[in-house]
């Protein structure tokens, strides 16, 4: 009888753990790309758009596809804000590159162009960070979403080390 109650609390200790076990799968953790770091990733693709010439919007959004940073040029029209963000939900959509999904789906390209949010052109990229993909940047208003691809390239490549570590 007394070691039985010795075990109690033990006993105790190892129901309240495991009933903890079965929560814990209520609860996400989530690793996705901060405003700061958006921010200045829309800043950099434009600035590096401007410098070859190109009035650009571009656009972050989190893995989830929400906005998180946005800016447009001067002399940009105001649908590449549109244009960008839908290009940046297509690369969360696809978690590919929008350009390399584009030449590798062409067969369903026109139906996922009638998706709210959606749009299978070039100018997407990814933004990973310590293998997480934490967002993606979309690029509009160059001549051509090869150009618009470059910029948002170039412009995370230029965060390359501040993206990487962001998670730690």
């Amino acid at each position: 009888m007394k070691i039985f109650n010795l075990f109690k609390p033990g006993f105790a200790f190892v129901l309240l753990l495991a009933s903890n076990t079965v929560y814990a799968k209520d609860v996400v953790m989530d690793k996705s790309i901060g405003m700061e770091l958006a921010r200045d990733i829309v800043n950099a693709a434009v600035l590096i758009c401007r410098k070859g010439g190109y009035s650009v919007s571009a656009v972050v959004v989190d893995r989830h596809g929400l906005m998180r940073a946005a800016l447009r040029d001067d002399a940009a029209a105001r649908f590449t804000l549109e244009i960008a963000e839908r290009k940046a939900n297509m690369t969360v959509m696809a978690w590919t590159d929008s350009g390399v999904f584009r030449k590798a789906r062409g067969d369903i390209q026109q139906e996922l162009n009638h998706i709210n949010g959606l749009i299978v052109m070039e100018g997407g990229i990814k933004i990973v960070a310590g293998g997480y993909n934490i967002g993606a940047i979309g690029v509009s208003g160059a001549p051509g979403g090869d150009k618009d691809a470059d910029c948002a390239k170039k412009a995370v490549e230029q965060l390359n080390e501040r993206i990487e570590f962001a998670i730690e």
